[in-house]
This record gives C-alpha cells, structure tokens and sequence, in this order.
C-alpha cells in the first residue's frame, strides 16, 4: 500500500519506538515521528533509532499528542493504552512489571485514549491519509462506530492468534 512511497508518520504513544522503527525498516524513502508523555519511553527510542541505523530518519519528542498541531502526516500509527481499568489487575505478572500502568490503563471501558487518537488523527491526516490502530479484546465495533462517526473508512483488520481484531488500518476521507 505504500510501499515505495515517502511517507511521513506520526507514532502516537511511541514507547520504545518499536513500531516506528520497525515501518521505517520497510519504508526506506519514509520519515516518521514518534511522540510519548514519558521521558523516559523517549530516550530508549531515539537509542533504538541509533542502533538501527535509523537516527537520520526519525525523530522523537516527548509531546502530549492532544497539543501537538505543527504537521499533517500520510499515517499515523498507535498503540493506545486500551485495556479497562478493573482489569488491569488481573493481567500477567510480567505485564505488569514491564509496563508502565500509564501506558496499559484505557479508562473505565478501555477507549479512553482511542477515542482522543481518532479525533485527533482527523486533523493531523491529510486527506486519505491513513490510521492504524491496535485495539482490545471486544473493543472493534465500539472502534469501527467511533472510526465512522470521524468520516474514517476501515480498510484492512489484522487479527490475533484467537481471532480477535486487534488492529484496525482505516484511511481518512
């Protein structure tokens, strides 16, 4: 799909910035932006980013992504904190050591953050531009409603092991 293309990304919540960095391994015209609220989270991805030989083609910020307005992107990719906050307790032992409780709590029903990457990417896209989001166990119709009611149209889903939609691409219209 843009394989071949420059195409300049955003990375909502980037982390470590494994994903980011993983798409411009793929995408070698490509740039990208990977922002997080967690210092921490940035300064593991611009090492990753030097490490992968990919420095020059990425930069990272830490931005919370509500304020962040400056550039309009071809695709914006995310992996939102989405599970619900009762749950959390009941997740893995190494879940919960390895992940900061920021970066897994969604709220009360786990859309906290999705909904607030789907308002926001309808302004930071350029017009079919694309989003690709990774979602929760029991989350997609709740996600796809949400996608509509943003003038977004689901393109591909990607599933778990289980079956499951766990990844929504939609592009903007």
């Amino acid at each position: 799909m843009l394989k071949n293309k420059k195409v300049n990304i955003l990375d909502i919540g980037t982390g470590s910035g494994c994903i980011l960095l993983s798409i411009l391994k793929e995408l070698k015209c490509s740039t990208g932006m990977g922002i997080d609220i967690s210092k921490k989270a940035i300064e593991t991805a611009k090492k990753n980013a030097i490490n992968l030989n990919l420095f020059s083609r990425s930069k990272f910020k830490v931005f919370d992504f509500q304020k962040y307005y400056n550039s309009k992107f071809d695709l914006i990719v995310s992996n939102p904190p989405y599970i619900p906050s009762k749950d959390i307790k009941n997740l893995s032992k190494d879940i919960i050591y390895y992940e900061p409780k920021i970066a897994l709590d969604g709220g009360v029903d786990g859309l906290d953050l999705i909904k607030k990457v789907i308002y926001k990417s309808n302004y930071l896209l350029k017009r079919n531009g694309f989003l690709a989001l990774e979602i929760g166990f029991g989350q997609y119709k709740k996600v796809t409603s949400l996608l509509k009611s943003q003038n977004f149209r689901e393109k591909i889903r990607q599933y778990d092991n289980n079956h499951n939609v766990r990844c929504i691409i939609s592009a903007k219209l």
